[in-house]
């Protein structure tokens, strides 16, 4: 597929499987092996489960549909990746996937082949930064980006995690989805709870992530319609009459799961990375069913819709250039601040401008205010009408920030470190041990 598409696409390999399988990323763009100022970078991820190849046939055949309409000039797959840059990692645990495939059916748990060749569930094996938030919450810290920076354990990765953790942070991804399957469901973050109890967790963006899942829950063909029956056959998953959607933690509670790292992921090389997942009915056993095998053609058109107009939402928002208002240079490390216009305080989920002071932030229609912070600088700020009129563009917003005089930065400093001094007194006192990563 690739070698006829070598004006918009390009494949590359983020690791390795733990039995040596490459993880290979088909990436999709009018400029593909590079990343264009304020042009989005978006993400797929399937068959993080490989017992689950479902997400892996559907992101195949996306691929497919793209090269597809490339050729044939299709109007909306040409305005896609004009605007869009597309990244697709089919199989996440092509291990998995092969020893469920190569079981004979007659053999196959539903089990076989979940896991990596190591026997551990890939969705357990991130850093839980959900517990990073809820700590520093409940200290009063004002810390809501870079929690990775507070997580350390011994715990020892699985190369496959780390392969993704590491294409997580190097590329600038606005926008990501992982598909499973089990139920016919779109989920949204938070994925644990404070607690052991399942729970609703709702997130500092619990607005915009919801309305993530709904958009492709109501462009999938039976997700949001009432038409099916749960996966379980119990009242409180029936999902559909949820609209198709459901909070992570409020359907169960998981703690490590990939979903936690795009969501905070706001380093200063990137900007917000926002994911939803969804999980359609497929049988564990249909690699070599030939029955299951029939039903692909109709399960791709029931998804084909919603993973297109997902991608789109990727252009929702605003995004833009901080500067230096007088020497003109970006200003990385920024801090974009977003203020809903019925609230009285930002919204705890900023993100950070790249190096090249790009930021994006995907949002709903409705006001705004929009707060720039960053060392050496006078904050600045702007109210903004998002409307979302525009298909293949965010709301472009600039800021040119004025420089603070160095000695003003001085006394900004000592203030700082006076406010921060009675939080660090307060740690101690409760010797809170902040548990962190792996060398991603």
């Amino acid at each position: 597929m690739h070698l006829y598409f070598l004006f918009v696409s390009h494949l590359y390999t983020i690791g390795k499987s733990v039995e040596g399988r490459d993880l290979v990323v088909i990436h999709f763009s009018t400029t593909p092996m590079d990343h264009d100022i304020l042009k989005p970078e978006m993400k797929y991820v399937g068959n993080m489960h490989g017992n689950e190849p479902l997400g892996r046939e559907l992101l195949i055949h996306l691929a497919d549909h793209l090269c597809e309409g490339f050729v044939s000039k299709d109007k909306d797959v040409m305005s896609l990746l004009n605007s869009t840059s597309i990244h697709i990692l089919a199989s996440m645990n092509p291990d998995g996937f092969e020893k469920a495939i190569a079981t004979a059916p007659a053999e196959r748990g539903w089990l076989t082949g979940r896991s990596n060749a190591n026997n551990v569930d890939l969705n357990r094996d991130f850093p839980d930064l959900d517990a990073i938030f809820y700590e520093v919450e409940k200290l009063k810290i004002p810390r809501y980006d870079h929690l990775l920076e507070l997580f350390a354990d011994d715990k020892d990765r699985q190369p496959e995690t780390i392969a993704v953790g590491r294409w997580i942070l190097s590329q600038p991804f606005v926008l990501s989805a992982n598909l499973h399957e089990g139920d016919l469901v779109a989920n949204y973050p938070f994925d644990t709870a404070e607690g052991t109890e399942s729970v609703y967790a709702k997130s500092p963006d619990d607005g915009t992530f919801r309305w993530l899942a709904q958009t492709y829950s109501a462009a999938h063909a039976h997700m949001g319609k009432n038409d099916h029956a749960p996966c379980d056959g119990s009242a409180a998953d029936n999902f559909a009459r949820q609209g198709g959607i459901t909070n992570g933690a409020k359907w169960y509670s998981v703690a490590g799961g990939m979903q936690v790292i795009d969501t905070y992921r706001t380093l200063p090389t990137s900007t917000t990375s926002q994911r939803t997942q969804w999980r359609s009915l497929w049988n564990s056993r249909a690699a070599s069913s030939p029955k299951d095998l029939v039903k692909l053609p109709s399960l791709w058109e029931d998804n084909k819709k919603a993973l297109v107009e997902f991608m789109w939402r990727i252009h929702s928002g605003i995004k833009g250039l901080v500067i230096d208002g007088e020497s003109g240079e970006p200003v990385k490390e920024a801090t974009v601040w977003i203020k809903n216009a019925t609230e009285a305080n930002p919204i705890k989920h900023p993100v950070t401008t790249s190096f090249a002071g790009e930021y994006f932030r995907l949002l709903p229609a409705g006001q705004y205010e929009v707060i720039i912070e960053a060392d050496g600088y006078e904050p600045a700020s702007k109210k903004v009408n998002v409307t979302n009129a525009v298909r293949d563009s965010a709301q472009i917003v600039h800021f040119a920030l004025t420089a603070v005089p160095e000695e003003q930065q001085v006394l900004q400093q000592l203030q700082q470190q006076q406010e921060e001094e009675p939080i660090e007194e307060e740690q101690q006192e409760q010797e809170v041990s902040h548990a962190p990563l792996i060398d991603l």
